[in-house]
């Protein structure tokens, strides 16, 4: 079950986003537990957005049995760099640079800059680094992605961000003339930019699904507690100023099953790298929304459970705390917007033809 979602000839089962986003949901919707681990992300079903990467992107048969056989194998972990102190939703601007350089007869490249929340570095053989190769700050085009090994001279870790969450696996990081060969690279040279949307596009659809799975638990319990908790000699779940709020998370959350699931499916019906370009909109909508919900749905229920709620005695401020930055990382809720605008004014996306015209 562990590699489930990963191809069968890695020792995985196929498994689709579909199947990805029913299981992660039903894991969230039984709450905290190492069936569910919020810390690692993983539940007892492995997310591995890497391994589509890799998949798809390697530039060798060498360096795709390095890092995917490698990874299963735990000699392999990758951290994904693309996000900047100064650039974070708008990461066509980064200032990381990388500029041939040959040494010793062999081609490769020199890195310059300095990358922030890159998750996972302290147990991380390399960082998937983003870095400009070409082109001017805003051009989607010149981004590329070199694989660093960790403890490469010159890349060092500042310090390791403390959040609202938790003392964390996130740090601050500077490169300084960090030197990699040209077949540290994976993917296209200047092509970097669909290796991130390959990564965010799995990892939004199946967050959506647990923070979805999370909203449900939250509203669960929050009913069992109204109907055995009895101020003034009746249930609390008497009450339309308990029932209402809960009877709207509860439809919002049937609905967003139902456009998950679509989503999901949809994307395992269409070649991997036509995600970015016809469905990104979907993914964002359902990623945005779920994780909104499940910060709502945590809120009423510590209000519902009242000062135990509140405590650590119970699992809702946990939640909380660790739904509430998926509504800014990869992807902050409002740049998630802003692509379903895109794609439905015809900016972006398929109705960029018909909309077009008017």
């Amino acid at each position: 079950h562990w590699r489930f979602s990963a191809p069968k000839k890695y020792g995985g089962k196929d498994g689709s986003n579909l199947w990805m986003a029913v299981i992660r949901e039903h894991f969230a919707a039984k709450g905290l537990g190492l069936h569910n681990d919020l810390q690692n992300e993983h539940s007892i079903v492995g997310n591995f957005p890497f391994v589509e990467m890799f998949e798809q992107f390697a530039t060798s048969e060498e360096q795709k049995q390095e890092f995917i056989l490698g990874g299963f194998e735990g000699k392999r972990r990758t951290a994904f760099g693309l996000t900047e102190p100064d650039h974070g939703s708008d990461a066509t601007h980064m200032e990381t640079r990388a500029v041939p350089e040959t040494r010793d007869g062999v081609d490769g490249w020199l890195i310059n800059g300095r990358k922030m929340w890159i998750t996972g570095m302290h147990v991380a053989s390399h960082c998937a680094t983003f870095c400009r190769t070409s082109g001017n700050d805003g051009d989607a085009k010149g981004i590329s992605c070199l694989l660093v090994p960790t403890g490469t001279p010159g890349m060092t870790v500042d310090e390791y961000m403390w959040t609202f969450n938790m003392p964390t696996d996130h740090p601050r990081m500077t490169f300084t003339d960090v030197w990699v060969p040209d077949s540290a690279r994976l993917g296209p040279l200047d092509g970097g930019l669909s290796i991130a949307q390959s990564f965010v596009h799995q990892n939004r659809i199946r967050q959506a699904a647990s923070s979805l799975g999370a909203a449900v638990y939250c509203i669960e319990e929050s009913v069992k507690y109204a109907r055995e908790r009895k101020p003034f000699g009746q249930a609390l779940a008497k009450n339309q100023a308990i029932q209402f709020p809960l009877v709207e998370l509860a439809t919002q959350a049937e609905m967003l099953r139902l456009l998950i699931h679509k989503t999901a499916w949809e994307m395992d019906n269409m070649p991997h790298k036509e995600v970015e370009h016809r469905l990104s909109d979907r993914v964002s909508m359902c990623n945005y929304w779920a994780n909104r919900l499940c910060c709502e749905a945590a809120d009423r229920a510590m209000q519902v459970h009242g000062g135990m709620g509140y405590s650590r005695h119970k699992p809702f401020e946990h939640i909380y705390r660790h739904h509430r930055r998926y509504r800014i990382t990869e992807g902050a809720e409002e740049i998630q917007m802003r692509k379903v605008a895109a794609y439905l004014f015809g900016y972006l996306g398929p109705r960029k033809e018909t909309l077009g015209k008017i």
